[in-house]
């Protein structure tokens, strides 16, 4: 007989496999990634959404490094103006700068500096996507019914609205927890620490005042990182557009990280934590280690099942 922990964890699930395929249960998925690491779960859920039938299209850059073929999608290809090597040159300057050693003040801006070596050219990216008039072509054509992307770059969240579509989104996150921000969760800066304070929960009235001046911050970054994305979506949609208000449009958030190990907050109702849904599936445990433990059963198709669900449940039962 199962345990009741156990229980409720088939419960949660399949509560959360329901409202998912609720959005996804559509015939026609349009994918929208990011590149890099950020794909690796995102190809995971494509493909078991092929393999269950879904028509799913995946939007790739003609130059990239992992976006690969696979028999369950089928890739949308569309030009960009960069060849492979200047690709791969970024990506290594990028990784090499990131686990430098850097001490204080330096981490913020030469944080700032080295991801704009990607950023920039993630821009042009997209730029050439929403300037070819023979994949917006396609796209409005094949009347997809709803699009799945990482809007760590808002390039899909743009297409979205370009295209009328409900949107999910799955994702680590914002700098800087922005996520919270946009979607206008409760975001208290009593007992939630800002970015890069270093702070815990249990602040002192000094280090209150310090969060919630830091905590200002929040929206001239967000305008820093994506201000060109905006005036992007102006020109596509012959409208000024507020690019958060764009991102509030997303149907589901599913935020990659586990609840435990953030700080207690506040969230939206369509916002879930899907944390562990990058673990590969392990193993038994040893007879002499056999106890219960989330990260035991994780494994990744439409992933987040097993391991996300008892973060959501303990979160919110």
């Amino acid at each position: 007989m199962a345990s009741p922990l156990e229980a409720l964890h088939r419960v949660s699930a399949g509560v959360f496999l329901l409202a998912l395929w609720g959005v996804v249960g559509a015939e026609k998925m349009l994918v929208v990634p990011q590149d890099g690491s950020h794909w690796l779960i995102l190809k995971e859920v494509s493909e078991r959404l092929g393999e269950k039938g879904h028509e799913v299209v995946v939007l790739v850059p003609e130059v990239n490094l992992l976006l690969k073929e696979s028999k369950y999608y089928t890739r949308k290809i569309y030009p960009v103006p960069y060849a492979q090597e200047e690709l791969k040159n970024r990506f290594r300057t990028f990784g090499n700068s990131h686990f430098a050693p850097k001490s204080f003040p330096d981490p913020l801006p030469a944080e700032y500096k080295n991801c704009m070596v990607v950023l920039d050219m993630y821009f042009v990216n997209c730029e050439s996507l929403l300037k070819d008039s023979d994949t917006l072509r396609f796209l409005r054509e094949s009347k997809f019914d709803v699009l799945l992307t990482d809007p760590a770059l808002p390039c899909g969240v743009i297409l979205a609205e370009y295209l009328d579509l409900p949107s999910v989104y799955l994702f680590r996150g914002f700098p800087c927890a922005l996520e919270h921000a946009i979607s206008r969760s409760p975001n208290p800066v009593s007992y939630i620490p800002r970015c890069y304070t270093q702070f815990s929960d249990h602040m002192t009235f000094p280090q209150r005042v310090v969060n919630f001046l830091v905590n200002f911050l929040e929206t001239p970054l967000f305008q820093l990182l994506y201000t060109k994305y905006q005036n992007l979506a102006s020109n596509l949609l012959q409208r000024d557009v507020h690019l958060p208000t764009l991102y509030r449009k997303g149907s589901l958030w599913l935020l990659r990280y586990d609840f435990v190990l953030e700080y207690p907050r506040p969230l939206m109702p369509n916002m879930i934590f899907v944390g562990g849904a990058n673990c590969k599936e392990r193993g038994n445990l040893t007879q002499g280690s056999q106890h219960y433990s989330p990260w035991a059963k994780c494994s990744c198709p439409l992933g987040f099942v097993n391991e996300v669900l008892l973060g959501h449940s303990q979160a919110h039962w």
